[in-house]
C-alpha cells in the first residue's frame, strides 16, 4: 500500500512516466526520496543537499532516456551519460534518471566499471544499504513499491544492513564504509551483524577512494543533528586512520580543562553541541587537533600551550589534503586559531578589547560566539553558566559600540592618500607604518575627529624622526 505522502511526488514525476511508459519502458522512484516517503520523514538530516530533487531509474538506454524527456525538459545534459545517467530539468524540479546498473569496482581503480541492465532487481542488490534498495514503479496501471532485500522492515527495526554480503557490497564502492556512519547517526541504525566486522577488516580500501569524495561524505556526517554515533564509528573501526589520523590521535589525550575522559570525547561532544552549520561544525571537530602535538606535563599537571596556533596550521594541512576549498580552509583555521579568545575575556573588558575581537573575528564572528558557547561541555553547572553570562555580556558589549561605531568596517581616521599630502612623502613602507599606528589608535580610543588624528600622526612622526 503506497502512503498517500507519495501522492505529491508521483504526480510530480506522472509526465515523465506517461513518456516511458508510451515508449514501452518502465521507470522507477530511488534512492532517498523513497526511503523518506516510506519513512514519513521530512527529507532531511543525512540528505545530500547537491543531489538531484529526484533520483530515478529505468531499463531504459540512456539514448531511449535523451529521446523519452527531450519534449518535456527545458535544459538536458549528458557528462554522466557513460554511467548511464541522464540529467534532466523540468519545472525547475531537478531530475537525474539512470539506467538499471550492475557495477563494480576494480580492486585498484577510483572508477566503477559499468555495466547496464534491464533487471530492476538487479539494481538494486548492487545499491549501499537495504533502506536506500527500495524503488516505487511510477509506470503502469498504479504505483508499486519494489523492495526486494526488506529495506522497509530495516527501517521499522532500526537496522543498517547491505543487500549482499558487507564485503561484496564494500567492495563495489568503499566509501559506502563511510556512509555507513552517516545513516547510523542520522536515521538512528544499528549495524547488522558482520557489517561492523566488514568495515574493521577492510577500512584500508578507503585509501582508493578519492579525498574529494571523502570530504564531501565527512560534510554530511557532520550536520546532521547528531553525528556523535557516527563520528565514534569512524574511529572504532578504523576508518578514520585512513583520511583524518588525528582524530584518532586525540583518543589518547588527557584533557584536565574540560574534565572529559580524554580529547576525543570532549570534541566529539562539541560538534554534537554546536549548531548544524557546516562551518562551525568542521571548526568544533578540528579546535583541539593540536592538543596531542602541544601536550606537556609540568609542575602545574598537563598544558596545551599555543595549541590553537598549531592547531591552525594543522587544519589547514589536513584540510587541503581533502581537497576543499581554500576560503572554507582559511574560514575553518581561522576559528580554530581564534577559539580561546574569549576566554581570556572577563567582565569589563575594554572597549579597545571588544573592538580587536569583533575585527579578528572579522566576518566570522557569529561562527566564533557558536563555536565557543559550544566549547563549554563540562558538566559544572556553575563554570557552564559563567562562560555563558560572560559569552551575552560580551554580545551585549558588541552590540552597544554597533550603535555608536562601524564595528565591522573599523579603518584608520585617516587614509593614505591623506597621510601621504600631510606628511609630503611618497607611497611605500612608511605609509603603511603610520596607517598601522592610526589603526592602533582606533581600536584603543575609537573614532577620531579629523584634526585629533592629524594631531597624533604629527606626533608619531616627530617621534619616529627622533628615533632615527
Amino acid at each position: 500500500m503506497i502512503p498517500e505522502r507519495a501522492r505529491p511526488a508521483l504526480d510530480a514525476v506522472a509526465p515523465l512516466a506517461e513518456r516511458f511508459d508510451a515508449a514501452g519502458h518502465r521507470l522507477y522512484l530511488v534512492g532517498g526520496i523513497v526511503r523518506d516517503l516510506v519513512a514519513g520523514r521530512e527529507r532531511g538530516g543525512v540528505v545530500d543537499e547537491s543531489s538531484p530533487d529526484v533520483d530515478l531509474t529505468t531499463d531504459a538506454t540512456p539514448a531511449e532516456t535523451k529521446a523519452a524527456v527531450s519534449p518535456l525538459a527545458s535544459a538536458v545534459w549528458t557528462q554522466g551519460e557513460r554511467f548511464g545517467t541522464i540529467g534532466v530539468v523540468i519545472e525547475d524540479v531537478t531530475y537525474e534518471i539512470t539506467t538499471h546498473r550492475a557495477e563494480a569496482y576494480d580492486p585498484d581503480s577510483r572508477k566503477p566499471e559499468v555495466s547496464f541492465s534491464d533487471d530492476i532487481f538487479a539494481d538494486l542488490s548492487r545499491r549501499d544499504f537495504t533502506v536506500n534498495a527500495m524503488a516505487l514503479e511510477v509506470t503502469g496501471d498504479r504505483p508499486e513499491l519494489i523492495d526486494p532485500h526488506r529495506g522497509l522492515a530495516d527501517l521499522a527495526d532500526g537496522v543498517l544492513r547491505t543487500p549482499l554480503e558487507p564485503g561484496e557490497s564494500f567492495s563495489d564502492d568503499p566509501l559506502r564504509m563511510m556512509r555507513a556512519a552517516r545513516f547510523i547517526a542520522g536515521y538512528g541504525l544499528e549495524p547488522a551483524p558482520g557489517l561492523v566486522d566488514a568495515v574493521e577488516a577492510m577500512a584500508d580500501r578507503l585509501e582508493i577512494v578519492s579525498a574529494e569524495r571523502i570530504r564531501d561524505e565527512l560534510c554530511k556526517l557532520v550536520v546532521v543533528e547528531d553525528p556523535s554515533v557516527g563520528l565514534w564509528f569512524l574511529h572504532d573501526t578504523g576508518l578514520a586512520e585512513h583520511f583524518l589520523p588525528e582524530l584518532p590521535a586525540m583518543r589518547l589525550e588527557q584533557d584536565p580543562i574540560h574534565r572529559h575522559k580524554d580529547v576525543l570525547t570532549h570534541t566529539i561532544a562539541v560538534v554534537a553541541k554546536s549548531p548544524p552549520d557546516l562551518l562551525v561544525r568542521l571548526a568544533a571537530l578540528f579546535h583541539d587537533i593540536a592538543k596531542p602535538t602541544t601536550r606537556s606535563i609540568g609542575p602545574n599537571g598537563v598544558t596545551f600551550h599555543h595549541h590553537e596556533v598549531v592547531g591552525a596550521r594543522m587544519t589547514r594541512d589536513r584540510m587541503r589534503a581533502l581537497r576543499f576549498s581554500k576560503d572554507r580552509i582559511e574560514d575553518v583555521s581561522q576559528l580554530v586559531y581564534l577559539h580561546l579568545r574569549l576566554h581570556t575575556y572577563q567582565m569589563g573588558w575594554s572597549d579597545s578589547a571588544v573592538r580587536r575581537f569583533v575585527r579578528d573575528a572579522g566576518d566570522l564572528l557569529p561562527e566564533l560566539l557558536a563555536l565557543t558557547r559550544s566549547d563549554c561541555t563540562t558538566r559544572n553547572r556553575r563554570k557552564a553558566a559563567a562562560l555563558e553570562a560572560r559569552i551575552d555580556e560580551l554580545e551585549a558589549r558588541i552590540d552597544e559600540l554597533r550603535e555608536q561605531e562601524e564595528l565591522a568596517a573599523i579603518r584608520p581616521d585617516l587614509d593614505g592618500a591623506a597621510i601621504m599630502a600631510h606628511l609630503g612623502i611618497e607611497p611605500g613602507p612608511v605609509v603603511g607604518e603610520a596607517l598601522a599606528h592610526l589603526l592602533e589608535l582606533r581600536l584603543d580610543r575609537g573614532p577620531l575627529h579629523h584634526d585629533t588624528a592629524i594631531e597624533e600622526l604629527d606626533r608619531w612622526w616627530a617621534a619616529r624622526a627622533a628615533s632615527d
